[in-house]
């Protein structure tokens, strides 16, 4: 390949394609953890009928997640060996969008904060008139009023939705709260017995007062795919520079020649020809 490289010299064909394989590997096995986990969460929620809201499953979730990170990274990782122009635009371009959309979801739900609350709050009383029912909702809920010390999404009247907790109900649970709001040793007042704060507004006070370390996941969500464009279209620039100089990809297989100039192709393993990881030769 001449020295007429395009961007970033610095960085050579071999090191980015060592860097684009990796970066898509550790993704891949991730994305397949994920999804494994998604798969058993699921499993285990058909089982015990829990949550019918698909908003606040987390197996859902999970196995969304799983499934994108597994395409999008085989694809990557297919694309790198290959040297497969194709594939590699397909991979660039879906990691765009996804950070693109990622970036636009997060300012779009800081503009329109007050809809994003009242669809918090909304879905979270979903999720509370099957508190019972539901150990996915049932543990993330009970795990967040003692964490945050909050109860209820708005306010702890929102426990009124439940069956149990409605003051219509005619067992003893009638006009209460979950365990998980009430205060340890109280019971001079109400605002002395449960937690009367919504968890809504505790979780985003939280949020508040520990921006620091909510920038720093942000940043560690954001920067790997950040990251992985970079080297993507980094590594598409030697593709596209070695095709247009020896009209096929460019992988060091080439010798250097003879005096005539006449280049021949070096001989591949048996595993190379086998996974056909390597680059075809005219």
């Amino acid at each position: 390949m001449s020295n007429d490289v395009r961007y970033c010299e610095k960085f050579s064909y071999v090191f980015l394609k060592f860097a684009l394989i990796v970066y898509s590997t550790i993704f891949w096995l991730v994305g397949g953890f994920v999804l494994a986990i998604g798969i058993y969460a699921e499993v285990e929620r058909q089982r015990y009928k829990t949550l019918q809201g698909v908003f606040l499953a987390p197996a859902i979730i999970l196995i969304v997640l799983g499934v994108v990170m597994f395409i999008v990274s085989f694809i990557g990782v297919l694309a790198s060996l290959r040297d497969n122009l194709l594939l590699l635009k397909v991979f660039l371009y879906t990691l765009t969008v996804c950070l693109i959309l990622e970036l636009l979801g997060g300012i779009l739900a800081l503009v329109f904060r007050h809809q994003t609350v009242d669809l918090l709050n909304k879905n979270i009383r979903k999720g509370m008139v099957n508190y019972y029912d539901d150990l996915d909702f049932k543990n993330i809920m009970d795990f967040v009023q003692r964490k945050f010390k909050c109860c209820g999404g708005q306010e702890y009247k929102d426990w009124e939705v439940n069956m149990y907790h409605n003051c219509t109900a005619p067992g003893p649970l009638a006009c209460g709260v979950p365990y998980t709001c009430c205060l340890e040793n109280k019971r001079l007042a109400l605002q002395n017995v449960i937690y009367i704060r919504g968890c809504t507004d505790a979780v985003f006070i939280w949020l508040m007062d520990n921006y620091k370390i909510m920038a720093g996941l942000l940043l560690g969500i954001l920067f790997p795919q950040f990251l992985g464009v970079i080297i993507s279209w980094l590594y598409i620039t030697r593709v596209e520079d070695a095709i247009a100089e020896y009209g096929n990809y460019q992988d060091g297989l080439l010798d250097a020649g003879d005096s005539d100039g006449f280049r021949e192709p070096k001989k591949q393993s048996r595993m190379a020809k086998c996974c056909r990881c390597m680059p075809e030769i005219d």
